[in-house]
């Protein structure tokens, strides 16, 4: 139920956000309402902070994590190697080649869901592939991988399981500052992405 609320809650911002774009850009939209709904109500979008913690360890290439807060929110706090577009700035053109790709799989996060399923639900809306949400933001971040509780001993293996990779987790980024920003620029520079003719659909998603 909460979760719902949370989607409509962003579907009717989304709405307020969409009113005031021109009409030559919101012709060109590829999925329908009732499409993106769907999507939301499978959570296609997310990826898990277990899931990107572990890609950042690995230094992977196939992703880039984009915080969507506001610039000093982002100097104060923010996830190695992630660049800053704040959410009101995200039909920006100078922003447009990170956002409209294929080359990389995007991830939005912010405090919490709303501002990055924002950012989400307006690439999508606008038929850009590759963008994704990470779950819960940097408020369950923190609790999962910053400072993760021990489990009871009686709890299932795979909760166990999980408890000790975090904790690995926690360990291996806090070796180079599990939060950086400092030498982050606000402003990215522009990324060497090759557009294709004609893009596939990711599927899937977290």
């Amino acid at each position: 139920m909460k979760t719902r609320v949370l989607i409509s809650v962003v579907f009717v911002s989304l709405g307020l956000l969409l009113a005031a774009i021109p009409q030559n850009t919101t012709s060109k939209y590829k999925l329908t309402a009732k499409e993106m709904l769907i999507e939301a109500n499978n959570s296609v979008m997310y990826y898990s902070a277990e899931e990107v913690a572990k890609l950042i360890i690995e230094d992977d290439p196939t992703i880039q994590l984009i915080d969507v807060r506001t610039p000093d929110e982002f100097e104060k706090y923010s996830l190695p190697g992630a660049i800053n577009i704040p959410v009101s700035d995200l039909l920006s053109d100078e922003f447009r080649d990170y956002l409209d790709q294929d080359v990389v799989y995007n991830i939005f996060y912010s405090n919490g869901n709303t501002n990055s399923l924002k950012a989400w639900m307006i690439a999508r809306q606008l038929g850009w592939e590759n963008n994704y949400v990470l779950q819960g933001g940097l408020n369950y971040w923190a609790d999962a991988i910053l400072a993760p509780s021990e489990p009871a001993s009686t709890l299932a293996n795979d909760e166990i399981a999980r408890y000790e990779f975090r904790k690995g987790a926690q360990q291996a980024l806090a070796g180079g500052g599990t939060i950086t920003s400092s030498d982050t620029e606000k402003t990215p520079p522009k990324p060497p992405v090759k557009r294709k003719p004609k893009k596939k659909r990711v599927q899937g998603g977290c």
